[in-house]
Order: structure tokens, then sequence, then C-alpha cells
């Protein structure tokens, strides 16, 4: 092969994998604006203070990394956003997975003893999660806001009496966080919960509801899977969870709800994204094959 065919090579090899590359495609969700109906608490477990987790869904259609994502609520008792602490995100996929199946009665249904059902609910515990220096947020101050109705902490309670009609009404500051991963959330094609985390040094903080179904500006989810209810669970009920809209608050016909957030990433068309790194080493191997063959003459003649 002489250097001008060694170089064709190397050129057809890179644009092959930049193509390949190229088939990554921007990723976007969105649950849509808050509609006032519902604040639900989440925070992590701190000092004196038992934790809290309210989740809601998202469906992928295809391996996709989540760099960034936002979410919506209310810093409520006269919180504002110094008070903020610390911030996570975890995320979960639906029960039966990350569960323990053999604690739980009433198959195919898999009702349990504290709950109700835990047909679509998340699962046992987080599938991935980041938090601390895993990542970087920013909140912006959006005015006072009032929901109709809320689950605050020490609203949760197991069977026989979950259902409570909700906390009531709660006015606070309306929040929004953009929060960016520094390790990407890598997922595969699937159903997962989205559940965020606040902590606060006085007050609460409370996940907003958004319309469900989904309405514009929201992101209709993928043909042929379903809209999850929010669900939501403390450490007395973990590792069970209970539907905000069903089990709490109940009533006939139950409202269900949505929680506000948006994801933002990267979806691979097909098979994997290849990272640049990869590219950059396959080229330096094509370069390196092509230095070697220009060599080689040159060896042959000084053994002659």
């Amino acid at each position: 092969m002489n250097s001008k065919t060694c170089l064709a090579s190397v050129h057809a090899v890179f644009l092959l994998l930049a193509a390949s590359a190229a088939t990554a495609s921007p990723f976007f969700f969105s649950t849509g604006n808050p509609d006032g109906k519902m604040g639900t608490a989440s925070r992590p477990a701190s000092a004196g203070l038992f934790g809290i987790e309210s989740a809601d869904d998202f469906v992928l259609s295809q391996q996709t990394k989540i760099s960034s994502a936002t979410f919506t609520g209310l810093l409520t008792g006269r919180a504002t956003t110094a008070d903020i602490g610390s911030v996570g995100v975890e995320i979960y996929r639906v029960f039966p997975s990350d569960s323990d199946v053999g604690r739980t009665s009433g198959a195919p249904t898999f009702s349990t003893s504290m709950v109700p059902t835990r047909v679509n609910s998340p699962a046992d515990v987080a599938f991935d999660t980041r938090t601390g220096s895993g990542l970087g947020f920013s909140v912006s101050s959006l005015g006072s806001f009032t929901v109709a109705n809320s689950v605050l902490p020490g609203g949760i309670h197991p069977l026989p009496n979950p259902m409570t009609g909700g906390d009531g009404a709660v006015t606070g500051s309306e929040v929004e966080f953009a929060v960016n991963f520094v390790t990407p959330f890598d997922l595969a094609a699937g159903h997962y919960f989205f559940v965020p985390l606040v902590e606060l040094t006085g007050g609460d903080f409370l996940w907003l509801s958004a319309p469900r179904p989904i309405v514009p500006p929201g992101t209709p989810f993928p043909p042929g899977s379903t809209d999850l209810q929010t669900w939501t669970r403390d450490d007395f009920l973990a590792p069970d969870w209970l539907r905000v809209g069903t089990d709490i608050v109940g009533g006939s016909p139950a409202p269900t709800f949505n929680a506000v957030f948006s994801l933002t990433g990267e979806s691979a068309a097909s098979g994997s994204i290849p990272e640049p790194g990869s590219l950059f080493l396959v080229v330096a191997g094509s370069l390196a094959l092509l230095v070697m063959r220009r060599l080689k003459p040159a060896v042959r003649r000084r053994a002659i």
C-alpha cells in the first residue's frame, strides 16, 4: 500500500466513525408547567429529619445519556434560596426491578401489607443517584405561588388508613432548579422515575404538580407507553410507595398528578455513541501503520 492509499484509508475510517458518532440525537423531555393542584415534599434524610421521596416517570425509547434536568417547586415556611443546602437526583426503575418481590404478597398484583399496590410504582431502591459533587445546580426565584393541596412531612401513612385527602393548600416561593450532572445518567431504553431531593435549613420543599395527561408545552410520551402518576414515600413507609392521587388524596374519581420536571441529553439512534477518544485512537493507529510501512523499505536497503 503506498502512502496516498494509506492516507485515503485513514481519512475514510475517520469519516466513517464521525458519521457513526453523528447518529446521536438530542433528547429532551418535559412534563410542562405547574398546574397549581398539588405539592409533595421531597427531601433527603438529615440530622433530625426523616427522608421523603416523590417520584414521577419518563420513558426512553433508546439508550440515552441524561446530562441535565430542571424541576420546579415551592419553598415554604418563609424559606428562601439562601436556606437551600444539598440537592440530589435519583433515578428509579419500575417495580419489580431492583426490588425484593419475595416480601410482597398478593401476586400478581404485588400488593403488600403496607400499601394498596406496587403495580407501576418505583422500585424498592434507586437504580442510580447523583448527589454532592456529582452535580451542580442553580436556582431561579419565580415569585409567590399557591397549590390547592399538598402532601407534607408526616402526611404519608401505611395501610389501613393511607387516604387522608391531603394536607391542604400551601403558599410559598416558587423556584426552578437547573441541575447539571458531572457524569450523565447513562440509561438503556425503558421506563424510569425521576426523584428530586432538596434539603432546606428551614421550611419544606414541595415539588409542584403538572397536568396529567401531559399538555403543551409538555412532551408527549412515546406511542404505546403509559404516563404513570406521581408516587411518594417516607423513611417509615420504605421500601413501599403510595400513589399521591389514588392512595393519599382519594375520592371518586381520585385525581392523578404528574410533577414538573424536564430532562436534556443525547440519545443513540443506533448502537453506542463512540467517544472522541475512540476516534483519536483509531486514527492514531492508522497513522502509525502508515509510518511503519514507509520505514520497512529503508530498513531492507540498509540490510543488503
